[in-house]
């Protein structure tokens, strides 16, 4: 090299502000781009194209229908002999499907990017009626299909009081113990 700077270094004046790599996403981040970017890429190929400004709900009701085809949960047809039990005990030829809650944080992250993207919140075709019914009815019959009944998930400390009331009758003594020891059952 002749009298210039060796390849490595950085002159002063273009501090490493420069060449900063992008700060690291988040897991949740990452997931929602990427959910962005395929459902962007999903209507791009519709015949004829849909621009993301006339995209709407029945878009997101199909795109939904789309991603069934590489779902890996298990849904027993009604004519199943394994339809209602939660463990069968041999394969079958239902079909798979997306899972319920994979569907409900999909549209809980795309409706987050879409307002991100500038879309307002009155328009977002992700927070429509529709949208909310399609996964009712998909949550209900996923759960009828394999015989659990879907039950709303209890507030944090809904669960401890009730636990602590059950600790308290069941054994007196160790509920103070625990009391005094400032723990709760």
């Amino acid at each position: 090299m002749s009298g210039g700077m060796p390849k490595d270094s950085v002159p002063e004046s273009s501090s490493s502000s420069n060449h900063r790599p992008p700060p690291q996403l988040s897991r949740y981040e990452s997931q929602k781009r990427r959910d962005w970017n395929t459902f962007g890429q999903y209507l791009k190929n519709q015949r004829p194209p849909v621009m993301l400004s006339q995209c709407n709900c029945n878009h997101v009701l199909d795109f939904l229908r789309y991603l069934d085809q590489f779902g890996k949960t298990k849904v027993h047809l009604h004519g199943c002999v394994f339809f209602g039990q939660p463990d069968p005990p041999a394969s079958c030829t239902c079909p798979l499907r997306q899972a319920w809650g994979s569907l409900d944080a999909l549209i809980g992250r795309l409706r987050a990017a879409y307002e991100e993207h500038g879309g307002s919140p009155q328009t977002n075709p992700f927070g429509n009626g529709a949208i909310r019914v399609y996964l009712r009815e998909v949550r209900e019959c996923q759960a009828k299909a394999r015989g659990i009944p879907y039950k709303k998930k209890k507030k944090k400390n809904q669960i401890k009081s009730k636990d602590q009331a059950k600790t308290s009758n069941q054994n007196p003594q160790m509920h103070s113990l625990l009391q005094k020891n400032g723990s709760s059952a």
